[in-house]
């Protein structure tokens, strides 16, 4: 049972990444455990959070009330002979976020993913940048394909504290979008099924609603996503870059040798628990932006807690995959296909 209504009592995210990332074969792990049962009724049931919780933190996100709805359709940006593409904005939390929507051709309601793009610059960010092939393609199969810009992109409203607290508002944009799918009325939309893709950046804010709103969405894909630990996402992307937001984010928050229970509170493996939807995560051997071991660690995490994970490692591909980008959509495609019955 999907989570409904505009309100969610789990929420959240941290999307601790900072500056760099955008956005075959089995890896040898154990077949995946099967997928838990859903929660049922209006909020999801899992580990609660500790109480009182740090403001920023995962658990202050689970503990939220999160809302999403307002969907608006405005200009028509392209028509094909399989989908119309719109500008829209929602309301998240609050907020008014912008994207673009893809709407198929034909007699729906479809199934519908919410796309969440990895990092870039939000100064010369324009609204729907990041996936491009992936909005075409997954609309061609059939797909409503919400693209989020999120707060301090393009047309959407502004979080002036976003960058210091970990960027935790993108996954409340992404929480958000899922809620104005289901709470739109519209008739092209199947609201009792909505997948997440995320890319990169994108698959960072993937993790982090799993554990803050598990039942939410009915299937996940995460490609070559950062790491799961927002220390090693400042230290990869930020540090040698001479970033000062770093010293902002540490003022504000402690370094991880300081205050080792906020770096713990940002990390969705400490949460590992709670994630109740099937994950897929493909990342390529040769990506020189994301590591690949980050991938590995989180995939070891969520099996540990007996979670539906799998982790396919594509040869040879580097950060936004090549030759091997249409054969994995394929795979990628048959995935939600299975999930979003």
């Amino acid at each position: 049972m999907r989570l409904r209504g505009t309100a969610c009592a789990a929420a959240g995210l941290l999307l601790a990444l900072a500056t760099g990332c955008t956005g075959g074969a089995e890896d040898g792990a154990p077949a995946p455990s099967p997928a838990p049962a859903r929660t049922t009724g209006e909020s999801p049931r899992s580990t609660p959070a500790p109480s009182p919780a740090d403001p920023v933190s995962l658990p202050a996100l689970m503990q939220r009330e999160h809302t999403g709805s307002g969907l608006r359709l405005g200009d028509v940006l392209d028509r094909n002979s399989a989908y119309t593409r719109y500008a829209v904005t929602y309301k998240a939390n609050g907020l008014t976020i912008s994207g673009i929507m893809n709407i198929p051709e034909g007699e729906g309601p479809f199934p519908a993913l919410v796309l969440a793009h990895g990092y870039i610059d939000p100064d010369v960010y324009f609204s729907g940048q990041g996936m491009p092939r992936e909005q075409d393609r997954l609309a061609r199969a059939g797909h409503v394909v919400l693209h989020t810009d999120y707060r301090n992109h393009a047309r959407s409203d502004e979080d002036p504290d976003n960058d210091v607290n970990l960027r935790l508002g993108y996954t409340e944009d992404v929480i958000g979008a899922a809620l104005a799918l289901r709470n739109s009325g519209r008739p092209e939309i199947d609201g009792d099924r909505i997948g997440l893709f995320g890319r990169s950046m994108g698959g960072g804010v993937v993790y982090d609603t799993l554990v803050v709103a598990p039942g939410l969405f009915d299937a996940a894909v995460a490609y070559a996503p950062v790491s799961a630990r927002p220390q090693e996402n400042i230290d990869h992307f930020q540090r040698p870059d001479g970033d000062p937001l770093v010293a902002e984010i540490e003022e504000k928050h402690g370094t991880p040798d300081r205050d080792p229970a906020f770096w713990r509170g940002v990390s969705p493996l400490t949460y590992a628990d709670r994630v109740s939807e099937p994950l897929l995560i493909q990342h390529g051997t040769a990506d020189d932006t994301c590591p690949l071991t980050w991938s590995r660690e989180a995939a070891a995490a969520f099996r540990e807690a007996g979670k539906d994970v799998e982790l396919r490692t594509v040869p040879g591909e580097g950060h936004t995959f090549g030759p091997r980008w249409a054969a994995e959509m394929d795979v990628t495609e048959a995935f939600f296909a299975r999930h979003l019955r």
